[in-house]
């Protein structure tokens, strides 16, 4: 089959590559985002599916949409696709896009749909506690995630998965789900299971504000929270300074451990113990932190090199807690 693979984040890298290397396809045209500059000198970098193709002599495509783009079209048209395969490309594709491949359209999302719809299925994943992840080879359709399904891999989510950990696992399963769907769908077998639309959840663009701890929730749901979110968009807590509130990121692994005696009961309340950091949160439990933390504007370092620099404070805040603090410091 002639394929074009459409695909921009890192957890598409597998799957490209078992696509070159060892599919038996022509891989006709790649698909992904135009460069973007990087870091604090802002280099002008390209995505790393574009080295992966061109590498590969493999004509490399960048458009910045490919919504109400004619040359666009007619330079995928031209490629004469059989399938098109999409992971991680980043842009909604038009009816006339979906349409252009002789056989199908296919996406793999990183999730077991109709569970975790949209940009964030893996953080969604850790956040709200489920049992396990997984990838789905669906038909792509002009709703978002809404197209049947062909195959599920499926994988235990681990007690200590990070965002980023479980991220590479599913990156793993692409190419073992595409051996055994692109067969199916080259002579015609696929199945096409619909959705089951009164299961659907959603799973929305993540900024850095989701990460802002709320200490009143349970202990349990902010741990999670605090794996999920790693390594983005993080998880952070106002830090009482001389200064005022600062931002402090912390890291994982974090536990949940037995309330020390010397913790007080409000939430957000912390203390140190055995190298570690401990905070109470809203339901009584206590959440231990012992990897890193890192205040705004500083070196991150591992907990024990933070306590021995910087005394703490009896509680962190959220932001709700902080506003009203203000408000009262006004008023008096």
């Amino acid at each position: 089959m002639r394929i074009v693979f459409m695909g921009t984040g890192e957890i598409a890298l597998p799957s490209l590559r078992w696509l070159i290397e060892s599919s038996g396809h022509r891989i006709v045209g790649v698909y992904t985002q135009p460069d973007k500059p990087v870091g604090r000198k802002q280099v002008l970098t390209p995505p790393e599916v574009k080295v992966v193709a061109e590498a590969a002599g493999i004509p490399v495509f960048q458009p910045e949409t490919l919504r109400k783009n004619p040359e666009a079209l007619t330079e995928l048209t031209a490629l004469e696709p059989d399938l098109q395969v999409v992971m991680a490309y980043g842009q909604i594709l038009p009816r006339a896009v979906i349409e252009t491949p002789r056989i199908a359209c296919v996406n793999l999302h990183a999730s077991l749909l109709p569970r975790h719809r949209g940009a964030s299925p893996i953080q969604s994943a850790i956040r709200e506690g489920d049992a396990e992840s997984g990838i789905t080879l669906m038909h792509i359709v002009p709703a978002l995630d809404a197209g049947d399904m062909i195959l599920k891999h499926a994988i235990p989510i681990a007690g200590d998965d990070t965002g980023g950990s479980l991220h590479d696992k599913l990156a793993e399963l692409g190419p073992g789900i595409l051996a055994e769907g692109l067969p199916l769908l080259e002579n015609g077998t696929a199945p096409r299971t619909p959705q089951d639309e009164s299961l659907v959840t959603y799973s929305p663009k993540l900024g850095r504000e989701d990460g802002e701890i709320d200490w009143t929730r349970p202990a349990g749901e902010i741990a999670r929270l605090v794996r999920a979110y790693e390594p983005w968009p993080g998880t952070t807590t106002l830090f009482p300074t001389e200064k005022g509130p600062a931002k402090l990121k912390l890291f994982p692994p974090v536990t949940l451990t037995d309330p020390p005696t010397d913790l007080a009961r409000d939430p957000g309340s912390v203390t140190a113990a055995d190298g570690a950091l401990l905070v109470r949160a809203g339901d009584g439990g206590v959440l231990r932190f012992s990897g890193e933390l890192q205040l705004e504007g500083r070196k991150r370092l591992s907990v024990a090199e933070f306590l021995r620099g910087q005394s703490l404070p009896p509680l962190f805040l959220s932001k709700a807690v902080a506003a009203e603090r203000l408000k009262i410091a006004l008023r008096g």
